[in-house]
C-alpha cells in the first residue's frame, strides 16, 4: 500500500479498541482471541494477526485493515455468502452439539492432524461428522499443514470413505503439497491450499507448481480485499474465503471479499463467530439457513467495554499496531 493512501498513525490510535473474546471451546489451542478494532471512513475494521506473529507478517494483516477502513469499497456480486460449520478436534461425543450451532450449514470443515491426536481420533470425528450430516453432507478436513506427505497420503486413504469434499492444507510446505496431490489425483479428492497462499512470499507460487486444485483465501493476511481478489484471479483456481477466528467486524471483511469473487462454488468458512462465546456486537454474524448476509458490523460499546483487553495486553497491541504501521 503507498504511503499516500494511509490514514496516519494518529488516525489509528484515535479509535483503537483491543478486546479479548472467549471462545466456547479451545481453538487452534486458543482459548481467548484477541483483536484490535478500529474505526475509519467507511466503518468497523480489525487488525488480528495471531499473537506469534511477527511484525512483519502481522504487516500485512494491517494493510487489510485499513483496505477495509479507509479504501474504495469493491462492487458486489451477491449479497448473501453460503457457509461451513468449523469442528474443533472434539471427541465424538462433543460433535452433534457443535454442528447445532451452525443452523442450516451443509458443509462442515473438520480440524484433523491436531497435535497429541492420532489419525484413529481423526476417522472417529469425521464419522460422527458423517453420521450428523447424513450422505448428502459435504465434508473437509484441515490439516494445518500437520503432515508429512506419507502421513498425509495415509490419512486421506484412511478418511476418504467418508465422501470428501477436499483435504486443506494437508502438508506445509508447496513442494509436499504437489508430490501428494500426484499421489492422490487418482482418488479424486481435491487438494486445497491455506497457508500456503496466506502466509507465502509469493502467495501464488502454489497455483504456479499445480499443487493445489483450490484456494483458501483470507482478507486481512493478504493485505485486503483488493490484494485477495487479485490473488485469486490471477491464480485462476476455485477460491473459498476463510476467516482467521474473527470478530463479527473481520467476518464483515470477509464476507465482503467473498461478494466480490465471480465464482464462488463452495461455502465459506466464515461462520466462526459461532466458536465464540462472546462478540463484540448484540447482532453478530452467524449463519442462518446455512447463509450469512453481507453487511458492515459497528460494535456497541458497552460490549467493547465488557471484553476490553487488560491494561498491558491493550498496551501490547497498540505498541504492535504501531511497529507494523512502520513497516507498511
Amino acid at each position: 500500500m503507498d504511503s499516500p493512501q494511509l490514514p496516519s498513525l494518529a488516525d489509528l490510535l484515535a479509535t483503537a479498541r483491543v478486546v479479548a473474546l472467549p471462545l466456547r471451546q479451545t481453538f487452534r489451542r486458543i482459548d481467548v482471541r484477541e483483536a484490535l478494532l478500529l474505526e475509519g471512513p467507511n466503518g468497523w475494521t480489525e487488525f488480528s494477526p495471531f499473537v506469534e506473529y511477527d511484525d512483519t507478517e502481522a504487516a500485512a494483516w494491517l494493510a487489510g485493515a485499513i483496505d477495509f477502513g479507509w479504501a474504495p469499497a469493491v462492487a458486489s456480486v451477491r449479497d448473501s455468502i453460503r457457509v461451513n460449520a468449523t469442528l474443533p478436534a472434539v471427541t465424538p461425543g462433543r460433535v452433534a452439539g457443535i454442528l447445532a450451532r451452525f443452523p442450516g450449514c451443509r458443509t462442515v470443515k473438520v480440524k484433523v492432524a491436531e497435535p497429541g491426536q492420532v489419525l484413529a481420533d481423526d476417522v472417529a470425528r469425521v464419522a460422527e461428522a458423517r453420521s450428523v450430516l447424513g450422505p448428502e453432507g459435504r465434508i473437509r478436513v484441515d490439516a494445518n499443514g500437520g503432515w508429512n506427505v506419507d502421513e498425509a497420503e495415509h490419512a486421506i486413504h484412511a478418511l476418504a470413505r467418508f465422501d470428501l469434499e477436499y483435504v486443506e492444507q494437508p502438508c506445509a510446505s508447496v513442494e509436499e503439497l504437489a508430490e501428494l496431490r500426484t499421489r492422490v489425483k487418482y482418488m479424486g479428492i481435491p487438494i486445497a491450499a491455506d497457508e500456503s497462499v496466506r502466509k507465502a512470499s509469493d502467495p501464488l507460487a502454489v497455483a504456479r507448481a499445480g499443487a493445489a486444485d483450490l484456494l483458501v483465501i483470507k482478507a486481512q493476511p493478504l493485505g485486503g480485499i483488493t490484494a485477495a481478489l487479485d490473488v485469486v484471479r490471477a491464480a485462476g483456481l476455485p477460491a473459498v474465503v476463510s476467516s482467521a477466528l474473527d470478530t463479527s467486524v473481520g467476518i464483515s471483511m470477509g464476507l465482503h471479499l467473498a461478494a466480490a469473487i465471480d465464482e464462488l462454488e463452495y461455502d465459506c468458512g466464515l461462520a466462526t463467530s459461532a466458536l465464540l462465546a462472546a462478540d463484540v456486537t448484540t447482532d453478530p454474524l452467524l449463519p442462518v439457513a446455512g447463509a450469512i448476509p453481507v453487511r458492515r458490523v459497528r460494535p456497541d460499546s458497552h460490549l467493547l467495554d465488557t471484553h476490553a483487553a487488560s491494561p498491558e495486553r491493550t498496551g501490547w497491541w497498540l505498541d504492535r499496531l504501531s511497529r507494523t504501521y512502520a513497516l507498511l
